[in-house]
Formats: C-alpha cells, sequence, structure tokens
C-alpha cells in the first residue's frame, strides 16, 4: 500500500488490521477523522527524552506491577473512531483484568497516562485535540513535555494545565502512578562523557 493509496481512504472507518497494514511502510501514523496522518521521525533530543522518561517510569510501574508502559509505537482506538499513539503511555492494571498477555492488536480507550513530548511539526490545534481526546476517552493525567523550554506541563483535564513543571521540580506520578517520583532537571541533562 502505497502512501497515496492510503490517503485516498480518508474518511473511513479503520479496523484494526487496515490501521496495522499502514505501519509496514515504514512510517508511523494515526487516524484522525478518518484520516491517516503520518507522524514522520522525531529528532535527537526528542527521542532521548523519550528514552529517559521511559527508563524511568517502565522499572518502576513493573517493580509495583501497577499495569503496563507503552512506547509511540502503540495506538489507541478512540470512541471517535480516531487512533491515537502517544510518545509514551501507562496503562493501569484495572483496565487489563482477565488479560494474561496484551493484545496483537489495540487497546480501547485512552491510556491513565498519557506523555506528549512536544516536536516543532506539533501545532497548538493538534495538541489541543489530542488532550480533549485522552481524557474523553479516559486519561486521568498528561505530560506534555517541551524538551527546548525545559518545562512539563502537568493536565489532569483538558480545559488548562494543573501545574507547570520547571527543572527544580519534581515530576509526580500522583495517584496514577503512586510513589513515582522524578526530577524534572532528570529529563534535561547535559550531555556529559
Amino acid at each position: 500500500m502505497t502512501l497515496g493509496a492510503t490517503l485516498s481512504q480518508e474518511g473511513r472507518s479503520w479496523t484494526a488490521e487496515a490501521f496495522m497494514a499502514l505501519s509496514k511502510e515504514g512510517h508511523r501514523y494515526e487516524v484522525v477523522d478518518g484520516k491517516p496522518i503520518d507522524m514522520g521521525s522525531a529528532g535527537a533530543l526528542h527521542g532521548y527524552v523519550c528514552s529517559l522518561l521511559l527508563a524511568a517510569l517502565a522499572p518502576y510501574v513493573l517493580s509495583k506491577k501497577l499495569g503496563v508502559v507503552l512506547d509511540s509505537s502503540t495506538a489507541f482506538k478512540m470512541k471517535s473512531g480516531n487512533w491515537r499513539s502517544p510518545d509514551i503511555s501507562f496503562f493501569a492494571k484495572e483496565r487489563l483484568q482477565g488479560m494474561t498477555e496484551l493484545p496483537i492488536g489495540f487497546l480501547e480507550g485512552a491510556p491513565d497516562l498519557a506523555v506528549e513530548v512536544l516536536s516543532s511539526g506539533n501545532t497548538i490545534e493538534e495538541i489541543h485535540d489530542k488532550l480533549v481526546e485522552y481524557f474523553e476517552n479516559g486519561s486521568r493525567l498528561v505530560w506534555l513535555v517541551h524538551p527546548i523550554e525545559h518545562y512539563i506541563l502537568v493536565y489532569r483535564s483538558s480545559e488548562e494545565p494543573d501545574r507547570l513543571l520547571k527543572s527544580v521540580d519534581l515530576l509526580e506520578g500522583e495517584e496514577v502512578i503512586p510513589g513515582f517520583a522524578l526530577p524534572v532537571s532528570h529529563l534535561f541533562q547535559k550531555l556529559s562523557f
């Protein structure tokens, strides 16, 4: 399936199989309003910040048996039919009851924690639409990380940020990931080797 053929399918309802087939072209997609959106590649700084946060979150969540942490290659099916892929996701064990393995396909609804690390290509409208959809579909917490400006916006609803965290602050999992805490400065450290 070529990208041109994919784009001509705009407005259709997407099955998990059809959505998964998009990634065979070597790209990562979200589907918004029936239209596949090529998420492109992120830069080194984006990938580094995501890796640092994943490296902190995953061992903590696994050791406490709180749920699962997933990377940006994981998409979630929203009530609207959209498919969203946060940069990092946490899905609580309560929402995985009855499962002994994660599905090969996708999970329904938004993750309990969605993390978006901003890239130069992100627009305010795009991020706002994601926030609204995450909270309408089950998210309880969203972290919006700005790797260039060195701050994190913490959202508990899509209305407005609950907190602005700077490098001197502590990023906490609150009741979503109880006990998790990470100095914000850890995500914005300079290379030193």
